[in-house]
């Protein structure tokens, strides 16, 4: 077979495929839970070290930390624990999808 019509095949059996999803890296998150708790522990720290009405400036610097969905979980851990907070597993859970549909869309 003539490589132009072994790519031409190729194409076609590829362009058939249904398109591939991409994952959710926090699949099964209550945004909305997260979103009120986001408001309640984090907004008010973060607008005071970074500024503006609701903080959202720590998300959006350019020189952020957070770059990965296992970066993401590893600061709200991380802020969980030094804040004392009385969050559980699955309210990090919850935030971080919201943070990720929010401000960080990772795939």
């Amino acid at each position: 077979m003539r490589p132009s019509i072994a790519r031409a095949l190729a194409a076609s059996a590829l362009a058939a495929l249904p398109p591939i999803a991409t994952a959710d890296p926090f699949p099964g998150a209550d945004h909305a839970a997260g979103a009120d708790m986001h408001t309640r522990q984090c907004v008010d720290c973060h607008a005071r070290k970074y500024g503006g009405e609701d903080g959202s400036a720590i998300y959006l610097r350019p020189d952020r930390r957070v770059t990965t969905p296992s970066a993401l979980s590893q600061q709200l851990t991380a802020c969980t624990t030094m804040l004392k907070l009385d969050l559980f597993p699955e309210d990090e859970h919850h935030l971080a999808g919201y943070l990720n549909t929010r401000y960080y869309r990772f795939e």
